[in-house]
Order: C-alpha cells, then sequence, then structure tokens
C-alpha cells in the first residue's frame, strides 16, 4: 500500500509538470510553498485548504457545496508544486502561483482558484 502511495504521487508529480500560465503568473518558491504549512486557505467558494506540518491536509468544503471534509496527505514535489493523496484514493497536484496581486491555486486541469486574502493582509 505504502509503495502504490508513493508511485501515485510521483505519477502525479510527472504528470503536473506542464502547467496552464498566464501572463504574470508566478510560482511560488519552495521557501514560499514551505510557509503554508500551518495556515488555512480560505477560497471565495468560503471552502478550506489546510497543510499541517508533517504533511496532513484536509479541504473543508463550503456549506453551499455540502460540508463536509476531505483528508489526505500532502507533499511538495521538485517543481514546487504540491501533491495531495486524499484518503478516497483521489490523488491531485496543484501549484499555487502569485497573479495580479493574488495568491491562485491551479489543478492539473488548469482550474484557478483565488484564495482570500487573510484578514489584516
Amino acid at each position: 500500500m505504502r509503495y502504490l502511495l508513493i508511485f501515485l504521487l510521483l505519477s502525479g508529480a510527472a504528470s503536473a509538470a506542464e502547467w496552464r500560465l498566464r501572463q504574470g503568473d508566478v510560482p511560488l518558491t519552495r521557501t514560499e510553498v514551505s510557509a503554508l504549512e500551518g495556515r488555512v486557505l480560505t477560497f471565495y467558494d468560503d471552502g478550506q485548504s489546510r497543510y499541517s506540518a508533517g504533511g496532513a491536509y484536509s479541504y473543508t468544503y463550503s456549506a453551499e457545496n455540502g460540508g463536509g471534509t476531505a483528508f489526505g496527505t500532502f507533499e511538495v514535489v521538485e517543481d514546487g508544486s504540491i501533491c495531495t493523496a486524499f484518503r478516497n484514493g483521489f490523488n491531485r497536484c496543484d501549484l499555487f502561483v502569485h497573479s495580479k496581486g493574488r495568491l491562485v491555486l491551479i489543478t492539473e486541469k488548469g482550474e484557478r482558484y483565488p484564495v482570500r486574502p487573510e484578514a489584516g493582509k
């Protein structure tokens, strides 16, 4: 099982190498990605991602999207993207970029989700 998880993460990382960036997108450095640990990132649909120290991950859906929380683990890979293995067997890699003054999550499919600014920042 452990080797399957490693394989899935590595295969996801390989497929995530070509990101659909827009003009002005600046991918976060590995240091900036590491600084996301321990923070709760809230998106404009009120969903929340938490990248915890030690590699634990959770995403809490907004009440409008049914609520509930998906759990998994994450790993920062070579290109600075974050690959997540969810407990339900779903795996995905995402890339965070700075874009026009915002922090934006880009999925492997090219979907873009801006992060709400934290209060006071």
